[in-house]
């Protein structure tokens, strides 16, 4: 039996400040673009499973292990048994690898065999639109006729438990770049997409500039109004190093009550804890108009208000997220590199998981040759998908071999039962 993680101590090293330059390494990219001095390559980003870059990063021990799985949930170290049960009434809930969504049979008519990320939204003509990462015609990193982001739409009338079925892609018969441009560094060498949003009848695509792999010169934002058909690139929203490089990676979800859209970001490079800012739903393209969640004071004198500087509600080393409400509460899924897994928060207000909400680990990291269903090689970037229940939730999460190059796909995942042991604990 897992019980919910609920320990959020923030090493000293990952703290923002509004004064510090970020300092993000600059990194090369698949293909023939040539990285700066002392670069991480996008294999290295990921081998072993999931690299923490950074000294202050929880768990880079571990993560450096990936040959050794992941320990069975609810027992200990060999000959330790798991003892007295604190919460006998919680039942963990069941996974289900379901489905493999990308890579050859799959997606070869779009001209793209290799892909990752998948981050998912309900079109204003009712679709299900999902945005993917660095593609590839042939099923390997570098297999030529590299684009990013792309996207490819899904019958919303299909139901969930069968898997994904994909009825066509962004730029028609074949997976197009949404906005094109030229892959290479100097100084742009790919745009990576954080999340997708819709409001009223225009679609938001959060994207970060990759100068070199893992060096986000900046962020932009851009719009569709025809259901993600065709895209605006938009200026410039935010410089790499804005909030010290805590403003790179997003998930962001529109809440209906204060028609506020609120968002959690960290930097790209895994090694940060996450901060929660909102917009008004009017203003998201307007840089002026978001403003920070934080803390002033200590212990019982702290005060939280909008317009502080940022204070990590999310702690360790955070990778990709999606934040969504499910069911009326609000849901974040994200990978958590520095322990190697996908973990999943669950809270009633946006602002509710900087105090004590519901944390299960959904997917442990493991070695490749000791998978199951809810242990997964090398994963990131997990995705809720629309159509999810507390009860039966269903995934998108990416997988990379770095070391045989292949796999290097997005797989779908069912979790059941998830707001029933919620409950419980209640």
């Amino acid at each position: 039996m897992n019980t919910p993680r609920t320990d959020r101590t923030l090493p000293t090293s990952t703290r923002p400040t509004s004064t510090r330059p970020a300092s993000a390494a600059a990194t090369s990219t698949p293909a023939t673009s040539t990285a700066p001095p002392g670069a991480v390559d996008r294999a290295s980003f990921l081998r072993s499973g999931a690299l923490a870059v950074g000294a202050g990063a929880l768990g880079v021990a571990a993560a450096a292990q990936p040959a050794l799985a992941a320990p069975e949930p609810g027992k200990g170290p060999r000959g330790v048994g798991p003892g007295v049960d604190p919460n006998p009434h919680y039942k963990r809930p069941r996974i289900t690898r379901l489905k493999t969504v990308t890579g050859p049979g799959i997606t070869t008519r779009f001209r793209m065999d290799a892909t990752d990320l998948g981050a998912p939204a309900v079109t204003p003509d009712g679709r299900i639109l999902v945005i993917f990462g660095d593609t590839f015609e042939e099923p390997a990193v570098g297999g030529g006729w590299w684009r990013s982001p792309v996207g490819l739409y899904a019958d919303p009338k299909r139901k969930l438990k069968h898997g994904l079925e994909w009825t066509g892609a962004v730029g028609g018969e074949v997976a197009e770049e949404l906005v094109e441009y030229a892959h290479d560094s100097n100084p742009v060498s790919t745009i990576l997409p954080g999340d997708v949003l819709t409001v009223g009848d225009t679609m938001y695509l959060w994207v970060m500039v990759n100068h070199g792999f893992g060096n986000v010169g900046s962020t932009e934002i851009w719009t569709s109004a025809d259901s993600g058909e065709t895209w605006e690139r938009t200026a410039q929203m935010f410089p790499g190093d804005h909030l010290d490089g805590f403003s790179q990676q997003c998930t962001w979800c529109l809440n209906p009550e204060d028609d506020h859209v609120y968002l959690l970001t960290t930097g790209f490079q895994r090694d940060k804890s996450s901060i929660l800012q909102r917009v008004h739903k009017d203003s998201i393209l307007d840089p002026d108009a978001y403003e920070t969640w934080g803390a002033t004071g200590e212990g019982e004198d702290q005060q939280w208000a909008w317009g502080n500087p940022p204070t990590p509600v999310l702690h360790g080393a955070i990778g990709e997220m999606c934040l969504r409400i499910v069911e009326g509460t609000w849901v974040l899924t994200w990978f958590n590199a520095g322990l190697y897994r996908v973990d999943v928060a669950i809270a009633d207000t946006p602002t509710g998981f900087g105090e004590a909400p519901f944390i299960e680990t959904l997917l442990w990291g493991c070695g490749w040759g000791q998978e199951d269903d809810e242990r997964v090689a090398q994963l990131y970037g997990p995705y809720v998908l629309p159509g999810s229940t507390l009860d039966d939730l269903h995934l998108l999460c990416s997988q990379w071999n770095t070391g045989a190059g292949w796999p290097y796909h997005v797989q779908q995942y069912r979790v059941q039962g998830l707001g029933t042991g919620m409950r419980a604990l209640r």
